[in-house]
């Protein structure tokens, strides 16, 4: 029996509202914001500061800073005192989560890499949305972002996904075969979402 549908996405492609209209029609619970909102407080920090780190490599000055930190005898002397918000630290705790809410079930996780830890679990439907880039763009802009900002992010945040997918899981994103289902959003967001919830029942009437 599915009780877990993981949801990940190309930016702009609407992944998440397709997600949250998944959760409503199931009735389950939603893991997008809430799961930004969990980790920040398990790390007690702020919810930007997690949005900021989320799903995307440190830069690689931070990355050697750090490297030098964990080296140095200064370093060893203040890791206990420096509290680290960054990509490593988050994806840590954001496995925790993913896996945690996993075991509860009834739920729609979105990105955070839960097609990935959750590769090995018989109750988890993985859905990998996309669209065209220039449909990417019009929905970023319909949301509020100028033409010049909606091109930059789609052309760039979806690189950060793939680097960060390659560093921590060691597979080109979003690595196909994980997936039971790929879905263009071109569709609309309620014909994406219905098209997903009919194939999970698919699989269910099957007993996939």
């Amino acid at each position: 029996m599915i009780r877990v549908i993981t949801i990940e996405r190309e930016y702009g492609s609407g992944g998440g509202d397709i997600a949250r209209r998944v959760a409503e029609r199931l009735g389950w619970k939603l893991w997008d914001q809430l799961l930004t909102n969990e980790i920040a407080r398990l790390m007690d920090c702020d919810c930007r500061a997690v949005e900021k780190h989320e799903e995307r490599r440190d830069p690689l000055s931070y990355r050697l800073f750090k490297s030098f930190m964990r080296g140095s005898h200064e370093g060893t002397q203040n890791a206990a005192r420096m509290r680290m918000v960054d990509a490593d630290c988050i994806r840590e705790v954001a496995e925790k989560v993913v896996k945690r809410a996993g075991e509860e079930g009834n739920c729609v996780i979105v990105g955070r890499g839960s097609a990935y830890y959750l590769q090995n679990r018989d109750d988890a439907f993985h859905v990998f949305v996309y669209a065209p880039f220039d449909q990417k763009v019009r929905r970023l802009q319909a949301g509020g972002k100028d033409a010049k900002e909606a091109t930059e992010l789609a052309e760039t945040v979806d690189r950060d996904r793939a680097d960060y997918i390659k560093q921590y899981f060691g597979v080109e994103w979003p690595d196909r075969h994980r997936f039971h289902l790929m879905i263009n959003s071109t569709l609309g967001d309620g014909a994406a979402a219905q098209t997903i919830l009919n194939v999970v029942g698919l699989f269910q009437n099957l007993g996939i």
